[in-house]
């Protein structure tokens, strides 16, 4: 007897023509998988349509009774979507699941710049990833170190123009899709606006980087290291106990200003891709005027995070991915949130107040293991905006679907 007929349906994805070229992918390989898509706005359109997408033009009150139903009557298998925790998304997986329908969420990867997350059930605090040593080892017993060279890369103006298609188009042409609610707390032109300025004034920023890098390379005393993660992220709404920045930012400068080694400097690195919307080297100083460490917080734009890690005695992170770089780096590393590198022996799990005296170091055979495991099983290589990264990656992606192999381990050990 033949295996019932599979149904694969994507939910809004990266900003690019990937998810497309997975599903052109899967039909060229495996014409009796059957892929569809769901549009939610004009952006969605931009990149997905035709005979295999439908468009969803109702409320969001009506969405999980509508995703619920398609679900059924097209015998949907596996849902595929970016990140599981847009309010969309959520009510679809929640949806699926109640169905037995497959969810697999994908987003950028733990590692940078070439790798995809690409997991069942959810990212990051819902990864299946596992967090226990004993565990960690186990599970890269059975597999082969990777090449961490970089393959591919991203360029910033493709991804910058394919952005901007998408999220303006969306709001120019809402009547279109009435119903849509977006996720993004900023409107699109301010967001493109601020984002703008700063990339007009992105060689100045970076020159004061610089030079505030060098000086902590040559700082007597310890320096930490805060960066910060996108306002936005969801990573930080869901996986943490904070709904936006400012919060663990004080958290971080008290703490330091109360149990940090006198001649120890703390740098605050705001996120590359942050829109300028806040003005957060104000509220950096605002707040570490307060705690009377003013001349020992640091705020830098830009500059190069690979080099102001290694001159660093330790990085206090809330979920970012610099936290991986950080253990890569073999440098102290404490969270703040809920984080798939946040593994004993691994991560630091003494208390921030206690972390700034005696940092301890990464046990460096376990991050080797770890990277192991997420390299063979919860990643792809690849890139979601540019080619030849963003083929390779889609190409992954299909085979995983079709083999019905994510979350397998597929580098067998030599």
């Amino acid at each position: 007897m033949s295996e019932p007929r599979r149904t694969i349906l994507f939910l809004q994805g990266p900003i690019s023509p990937f998810f497309k070229r997975v599903g052109e992918r899967i039909a060229s390989l495996a014409p009796g998988v059957r892929t569809l898509r769901v549009n939610l706005n004009f952006g969605d359109w931009l990149f997905w349509h035709g005979a295999d997408a439908i468009n969803y033009r109702g409320s969001f009150k009506a969405w999980p009774d509508f995703i619920d139903a398609l679900i059924l009557r097209e015998g949907v298998t596996d849902v595929v979507m970016l990140g599981e925790q847009r309010p969309y998304h959520k009510a679809a997986a929640a949806a699926a699941r109640a169905r037995g329908t497959r969810v697999i969420a994908t987003d950028f990867g733990y590692l940078r710049p070439d790798w995809i997350a690409f997991e069942l059930d959810g990212l990051t605090g819902a990864s299946r990833i596992p967090r226990a040593a004993a565990q960690v080892r186990a599970h890269a017993a059975g597999t082969r170190k990777p090449d961490l060279t970089p393959q591919f890369t991203d360029r910033f103006w493709p991804q910058a123009r394919m952005d901007m298609a998408y999220h303006l188009s969306a709001w120019l042409l809402w009547f279109l899709f009435p119903g849509y609610k977006t996720h993004q707390p900023d409107h699109p032109v301010l967001t493109y606006l601020g984002s703008g300025l700063r990339i007009l004034l992105q060689k100045r920023r970076a020159r004061a980087a610089t030079r505030a890098i060098a000086a902590a390379e040559q700082s007597a005393g310890p320096v930490f290291i805060f960066p910060m993660q996108m306002e936005k992220d969801f990573s930080i709404r869901a996986y943490s106990p904070y709904r936006e920045l400012r919060t663990p930012i004080c958290e971080v400068v008290m703490s330091f200003a109360a149990f940090a080694p006198e001649d120890a400097t703390l740098i605050i690195k705001i996120h590359p891709g942050d829109p300028g919307l806040r003005p957060w080297r104000r509220i950096v100083a605002s707040i570490a005027s307060d705690a009377r460490v003013a001349d020992r917080v640091k705020f830098i734009d830009g500059g190069d995070l690979g080099r102001l890690i290694r001159a660093s005695a330790g990085v206090v992170v809330i979920n970012s991915t610099v936290g991986m770089l950080a253990l890569e780096k073999g440098r102290p590393t404490l969270t703040l949130g809920q984080a798939v590198y946040n593994v004993d022996g691994m991560t630091a799990s003494c208390t921030l107040d206690a972390f700034w005296q005696n940092p301890p170091t990464p046990d460096a055979a376990l991050v080797g293991d770890f990277i192991k495991v997420i390299t063979s099983t919860f990643m792809l290589r690849g890139t979601f905006y540019c080619d030849p990264g963003m083929t390779a990656g889609a190409n992954a992606a299909a085979r995983r679907l079709i083999d019905q192999s994510v979350n397998q381990p597929l580098m067998a050990a030599e």
